[in-house]
């Protein structure tokens, strides 16, 4: 469970390098949309859970890169990380009614 919203990207390293594709799916609400790969959107568990099924196919190994401080405003949270590629990963989390975190919308390959 992500207590802060940040903890979302270390959760994803953690589940990625494990293959494990419920524990990715599991870091976004029923609905969220997902815009990966590059050109596509995927809404919902169970398209964002193909899209990882694909990636995870490929046995990537994932590196954190560099978590910026969250911006968060109320139940909303901006989550940005600068990868070791220099392209950025934007999400925005909402906080959940058990008071954790999950992501509502995920662009995961921004190049600034």
């Amino acid at each position: 469970m992500a207590t802060e919203p940040n903890d979302l990207g270390k959760y994803f390293i953690e589940h990625g390098n494990a293959g494990d594709v419920e524990g990715l799916v599991a870091l976004y609400e029923p609905d969220a949309v997902l815009a990966f790969p590059p050109g596509s959107l995927a809404t919902g568990h169970a398209e964002i859970r193909k899209v990882y099924e694909q990636f995870m196919a490929a046995a990537p190994v994932l590196e954190p890169g560099r978590q910026h401080p969250a911006l968060v405003s109320g139940d909303l949270a901006l989550t940005v990380v600068t990868l070791t590629t220099g392209e950025l990963t934007v999400e925005i989390a909402r906080r959940q009614p058990d008071g954790s975190w999950l992501w509502v919308l995920d662009q995961p390959m921004l190049v600034p």
